[in-house]
């Protein structure tokens, strides 16, 4: 499915499923919380691959209160600055106002459904998830989750929120690899508060996913692997509209 590029106010990217044949199409919404690095190469090909499944995606310029959209460099100085802005300038709330603002126009486009699932590489998916209109959320690699170094105060409050229940029964949630201490932390808190959740622990690094300047890191057949789970994800939840929910499927067996 060919893809095509739009850019709309507060700095959001949007690539949507190029249809000129079918003018009334309808596509579940797909924002991606991007990486530090705002939205970059390897970010807008994600995104692409995304969208060309039949999905309208949205990636939000994660630091437009500082600079414009440009994508800030991989090199040291951009580094630098993309590790300042989220543990030093950026306000947790404004994180919330990007995620909420993202979905309200991706609910507004004529050609999304306004079906929900959410994904994000670096900062994750997790910081839309709790919009209620969220169906799903895939995280790759969402590192400040567990250590709560997301926002000006360093005061992520992520966690606090789950054990509140504010995902539960209402979120499918995959979390794809995070560092040892916080694959505990975050499961554990997840699992004890009652959220549908697939963990997948594998064997990579933190930006495995990133097809440029990845620092050695990128793991092209893992990413695949992954990108598929991710789809099936979204496809069983925001692809089909089923209706609403009614009772459990019931709990599962760990039995032979």
């Amino acid at each position: 499915m060919l893809v095509k590029s739009t850019y709309h106010d507060i700095r959001i990217f949007v690539i949507s499923p190029d249809l000129p044949a079918y003018p009334h199409a309808k596509f579940p919404g797909n924002p991606i919380e991007v990486e530090i690095y705002q939205v970059t190469g390897p970010v807008e090909r994600f995104a692409g691959q995304i969208a060309s499944q039949g999905y309208v995606v949205a990636c939000p310029s994660s630091y437009h209160e500082f600079q414009g959209p440009e994508a800030i460099p991989y090199d040291t100085e951009g580094a630098d600055l993309a590790i300042a802005y989220p543990e030093i300038e950026k306000e947790l709330a404004a994180y919330d106002e990007d995620a909420t603002l993202t979905i309200d126009l991706l609910s507004s486009l004529k050609n999304c459904n306004g079906r929900i699932a959410v994904t994000g590489m670096c900062l994750g998916g997790h910081l839309a998830a709790f919009d209620p209109r969220v169906l799903a959320s895939v995280c790759w690699f969402a590192t400040d989750v567990h250590s709560g170094t997301l926002g000006k105060g360093k005061n992520d409050d992520s966690l606090i929120r789950v054990r509140n229940g504010e995902l539960t029964g209402k979120a499918e949630l995959v979390d794809t690899h995070v560092p040892r201490a916080g694959r505990d932390l975050i499961r554990k808190t997840l699992e004890d508060a009652n959220v549908t959740v697939s963990f997948f622990e594998v064997q990579a690094q933190h930006a495995f996913i990133r097809d440029q300047s990845s620092k050695g890191r990128w793991d092209a057949a893992l990413t695949r692997s992954l990108f598929g789970v991710m789809m099936e994800v979204f496809e069983r939840t925001v692809g089909r509209d089923l209706g609403p929910k009614e009772g459990t499927s019931g709990e599962v067996e760990h039995i032979c």
